[in-house]
């Protein structure tokens, strides 16, 4: 018996991931001006930003669809499912705004719009949920949560950002003493200081389960 090849309209787009937080959608993208943060790079040094092309399709229809039309510099980010919606990152580089949008499956709506200037640039500038955030993991190994709270902190080298639950933000740290190893890391919300730090490595499943793996 053969299995059951779906063509998927996505013109050109060769890789969808999975989308946080629901199992309904999925996601792709291409990357004519790099990512994010390579094509804010682009508008700085004066030359045009040629905008990303962005679907989303349905699981399990494989619908297509493209809730907002993309226009010269404008670049989406990662997007996220939240409060039964999609939530869309997308920068606006010649107008110098963050916008969050939302699709709910049919129309698409403004959530908040930001300043640019409210982050230094767009490196891993990234939405979240549990609950909906827009964040950033600074290269100067800063964390920064830029909406809807103003939160700010330094974090070590070797961590990275996994997700927030409530107050407490949880990060992976990878060490090399010499064995390679990975820790799980938990810091308050508000002042970024440490309160947990327990070995292994965090998995978020589809449903919202974490397990430690050590």
């Amino acid at each position: 018996m053969h299995r059951t090849i779906k063509d998927i309209h996505t013109e050109g787009i060769s890789y969808l991931a999975p989308m946080e937080g629901t199992r309904d959608w999925y996601w792709g993208s291409d990357y004519d001006s790099g990512d994010l943060y390579e094509a804010e790079e682009i508008h700085r040094m004066g030359k045009p930003v040629r905008p990303n092309r962005f679907v989303l399709v349905r699981y399990p229809t494989g619908e297509t669809v493209r809730p907002v039309a993309p226009r010269p510099g404008q670049y989406f980010g990662r997007p996220v499912f939240w409060d039964g919606k999609v939530v869309l990152l997308l920068v606006d580089f010649p107008a110098g705004e963050i916008r969050l949008l939302t699709f709910d499956g049919e129309k698409t709506e403004p959530l908040v719009t930001l300043p640019l200037s409210s982050v230094k640039d767009c490196y891993n500038l990234m939405l979240h949920i549990s609950p909906l955030m827009l964040a950033r993991q600074a290269a100067d190994n800063e964390f920064q949560i830029v909406w809807p709270e103003r939160v700010s902190f330094p974090i070590d080298p070797h961590d990275s950002f996994d997700f927030r639950d409530g107050d407490r933000l949880y990060f992976s740290r990878w060490q090399e003493d010499p064995d390679y190893r990975e820790e799980s890391v938990v810091r308050d919300l508000t002042t970024g200081e440490v309160l947990e730090v327990r070995p292994g490595a965090l998995m978020e499943l589809p449903d919202g389960q974490v397990w430690r793996l050590h």
